[in-house]
């Protein structure tokens, strides 16, 4: 079974990216043969500094490697070293209804927010189609709103196999209902084009800060206090097991704590889960050159296997005559 996903570097990493899907990464090189990659192409359509994303490319790659991706057991590499990406992307979009894009939710919701629409949001599907069919993937985890675009690569492959035979894999989205939206400071789902992320690996002021600014009721101290609708235990709960989750609601549903109180509670656990990767990341960033060598080494076992599907792909439309 081939699992692929690929995470965003621009800015800073956050704990929705690593409930959302480094930790699911990390977890499959036990299990699975993972396709894990840094989507920097894709950052394109919302990060125009040069300077930010080549450092948000090494900073995400020194991430995942401090939290446990292992090289030797994974192919991890950064989507623009694989040229065969943007070939495929050209040719799929020849099978891709403008329809089919008008009616993805991510673009709408993303110009509604406030981000410039352009020919690269649009199309950001058709790539994303092609990072996906490239590695003939069978798994693509994903949050929920990353669902609909597993859905129009399913349907653009249909489109080309219907077309010249079975060459792509169909994928599968897998989404874990647990974390598939991680909320953000303000209930939303967390991410960095809205602002309201907390961020891996920050120092213990600006975590602080980021944890108290989460949004809560007016519910007084000595009141019930419902945890279903709270900013707080929603992320919370991504580190507690049921015991404990059950312990916290009950405290809640009892009166008598107050929000500051659980969000300094929060801030502890948060600091202490991520500490033990500190260290390693400060390692890895120190040796940049070493983080290019081993991402150098995982574009060139992720380009065999590009290449062996492009080649089947040139064959088949033509333009290897």
């Amino acid at each position: 079974m081939r699992v692929l996903s690929g995470i965003q570097p621009s800015g800073s990493l956050h704990l929705g990216n690593y409930f959302g899907m480094m930790k699911k990464m990390i977890e499959y090189q036990e299990r699975a043969d993972l396709f894990c990659f840094i989507a920097n192409y894709h950052a394109m359509t919302s990060l125009r500094n040069g300077k930010m994303l080549a450092q948000g490319t090494l900073e995400a790659a020194a991430n995942f490697l401090a939290m446990g991706m292992d090289p030797e057991k994974s192919t991890f590499w950064v989507q623009s070293d694989l040229p065969e990406v943007q070939e495929l992307t050209w040719v799929l979009s020849n099978f891709t209804p403008m329809g089919l894009l008008e009616r993805c939710h991510s673009y709408k919701d993303k110009v509604a927010k406030g981000i410039a629409a352009n020919h690269g949001l649009f199309a950001y599907p058709v790539l994303m189609s092609a990072d996906i069919l490239m590695f003939q993937s069978n798994i693509v985890p994903v949050g929920k709103d990353q669902k609909q675009h597993v859905e129009v690569t399913r349907d653009i492959a249909i489109r080309f196999n219907n077309e010249y035979g079975e060459v792509f894999t169909l994928p599968e989205p897998e989404i874990d209902e647990e974390v598939a939206t991680v909320p953000g400071l303000d209930g939303q789902k967390m991410s960095k084009s809205y602002g309201n992320t907390i961020d891996l690996f920050l120092d213990d002021k600006a975590l602080r800060k980021q944890i108290m600014r989460i949004v809560t009721d007016a519910t007084p101290v000595a009141e019930p206090k419902d945890p279903d609708r709270c900013n707080v235990f929603q992320i919370y709960r991504l580190f507690l097991d049921k015991e404990q989750q059950d312990a916290l609601r009950r405290r809640y549903l009892a009166g008598g704590m107050g929000y500051a109180e659980v969000k300094e509670e929060l801030y502890e656990t948060v600091r202490a889960f991520f500490a033990p990767f500190t260290e390693r990341r400060r390692e890895l960033m120190a040796d940049r050159e070493g983080i290019r060598r081993t991402l150098a080494q995982g574009a060139e076992k992720a380009r065999y296997v590009a290449r062996k599907t492009m080649g089947k792909v040139k064959k088949k439309v033509g333009v290897i005559y």
